[in-house]
């Protein structure tokens, strides 16, 4: 059974860092591209970031690019992202997912993504 279990998140003040990290396990991660979403109550859920199965591509929403920083250790099954210089719009809840490269490039549309963590918060304060 896939799973995919995220940790890393809490609270920090504005312009401050946090290291999340997502680890998979019951499916063949390295043939995963991986994918971070966060979602505000009431809200869509919304891209963040992906990164492919052997880290070679990444991609970026606009809000985050310069800030945020995907990665992965196929060796130890996990994906990481980085958050530097949180800003308050940053809150939310962060969740990782798997997503099968025979289905192209469509990283950032979630209905793309075939297993799905429950997410960590992250709250940020002014």
């Amino acid at each position: 059974q896939a799973q995919l279990v995220e940790s890393g998140g809490g609270l920090v003040q504005a312009g401050g860092s946090l290291r999340l990290s997502c680890a998979a396990s019951g499916f063949t991660f390295s043939r995963y591209d991986m994918g971070w979403f966060r979602q505000v109550a009431g809200k869509e859920r919304e891209f963040v970031a992906s990164i492919t199965t052997s880290g070679e591509t990444t991609t970026y929403a606009d809000s985050v690019k310069g800030r945020f920083t995907i990665s992965r250790d196929n060796a130890k099954n996990s994906v990481y992202l980085q958050m530097n210089s949180l800003k308050r719009e940053d809150t939310a809840v962060y969740s990782c997912a798997a997503y099968y490269p025979a289905y192209g490039s469509s990283w950032a549309n979630p209905i793309m993504y075939d297993y799905w963590g429950q997410g960590t918060r992250v709250t940020v304060s002014s």
